[in-house]
């Protein structure tokens, strides 16, 4: 039996609001509760915005902004994520700010300003936010001095003046966690949990995609295939649950390649500030447009990985690591997406690595606590959860971070 890598445990907890049920709980301006989520309202509110091309257009606007979320503990940083729609020319602002003791305790900062497609707007996060309370680093709100125990986010929903449709905002929540723990020379080992594993045997039968296929091709988001391994793994994911986009939903893709489908889920979680398609938020929203709620949390631990295994839900984890860490992985990574497809009977997690020659090379079983340590000492336990809406979730844990 390979045990667990050793954690201290880390403050983490997520909220969701899913929408239109959960609307009474905020404030709505402009809105309306529809079959499909929220959507504008008829007066909507009316604002001018200038696009990174330097347009000013007008725009019917409306937004909702949730009740403060305490979470019971100093918060280093928060990760929005949403899903919903933008027919047309429409699009979303998510935009986050800090809380404590009943009172806002940081200003307002755009997360993003996103659509399902880019023909209207440059879907992006906006860099350049930062004071002395916060800063945002692409997709995750960081806390520097100000005292923050609990968060607050609003959405607002945007249709240029005069047209048709709007835009509709589904479920949108965020995962807060406080200060990584660490572990000094000498620290005694935390123990094990005493509960038997769980999702140990269990291999879920996730289609295994290469990234590297497409590499040098449609560069124009992100560089290429060498650098899709988010919008890869998103690509999977949905092709495991059945709900992969249509061929007529890509048929643009010319040359069509090796998978054109990982083209059109890279140009559509492409970030045009951060410059690339692996903005964490951007994919579980892309993933929601196709029948599938999608969230991103973290995780503590292989041990709550487990649990999701079980339940038949596999997992989009973030890590990084040197050439080596990892026996298997043999490769240098500042940050890097791939789907926890279970574990083997010993408990060694077994992954769908698309960062591979090609497709019959994407399987990777790892060293159990080196994998976890470069999963946790990278994004910090980062987990994309996507799943049709008929598919429980485990049951959380007493502080739930899902």
């Amino acid at each position: 039996m390979t045990d667990a890598a050793p954690t201290i445990r880390r403050d983490v907890t997520y909220r969701g609001f899913r929408l239109p049920d959960d609307a009474g709980l905020g404030d709505l301006s402009g809105l309306r509760a529809g079959e499909r989520g929220l959507e504008l309202a008829d007066p909507a509110d009316r604002l001018e915005h200038t696009d990174a091309d330097g347009r000013t257009r007008r725009y019917a606007a409306g937004s909702w902004t949730s009740p403060p979320v305490p979470v019971g503990f100093a918060v280093r940083d928060v990760v929005p994520s949403w899903t919903g729609d933008t027919p047309g020319d429409c699009w979303l602002r998510v935009e986050l700010r800090g809380w404590h003791d009943d009172a806002p305790a940081t200003a307002w900062y755009v997360l993003a300003d996103w659509a399902a497609d880019d023909h209207a707007i440059r879907r992006a996060t906006v860099p350049g936010q930062r004071d002395a309370d916060a800063r945002v680093d692409t997709d995750t709100l960081l806390v520097t001095d100000a005292t923050v125990t609990g968060w607050q986010v609003r959405v607002t929903l945007l249709r240029p003046e005069g047209a048709d449709g709007t835009p509709v905002l589904r479920a949108v929540g965020a995962v807060a966690a406080g200060p990584r723990p660490t572990a000094t020379a000498g620290s005694p080992r935390p123990a094990r949990e005493d509960a038997p594993p769980t999702g140990w045997g269990t291999v879920l039968d996730v289609p295994r995609y290469s990234q590297r296929l497409h590499a040098g091709s449609h560069p124009q988001w992100g560089g290429g295939g060498d650098s899709w391994c988010s919008p890869t793994c998103t690509s999977m994911v949905l092709a495991f649950w059945g709900a992969a986009p249509a061929p007529t939903r890509y048929a643009w893709v010319a040359p069509a390649g090796p998978r054109p489908v990982v083209v059109h889920a890279a140009r559509h979680c492409y970030d045009h500030a951060y410059a690339g398609a692996g903005n964490w938020a951007f994919n579980t929203a892309y993933a929601g447009l196709h029948g599938v709620d999608a969230f991103v949390t973290r995780l503590r631990s292989l041990t709550e990985a487990e649990a999701f295994v079980a339940a038949g839900i596999p997992l989009i984890v973030s890590a990084a690591f040197a050439a080596g860490q990892v026996p298997g992985l043999d490769y240098d990574t500042a940050g890097h997406l791939m789907v926890l497809v279970g574990f083997t009977d010993t408990g060694a997690p077994v992954l769908n690595d698309p960062y591979a020659p090609d497709d019959d090379a994407v399987r990777r079983i790892v060293d159990r606590d080196r994998f976890e340590a470069a999963w946790q000492g990278g994004s910090g336990g980062v987990a994309y959860v996507l799943r049709p809406p008929g598919v429980p979730l485990p049951p959380a844990p007493e502080q739930p971070n899902w």
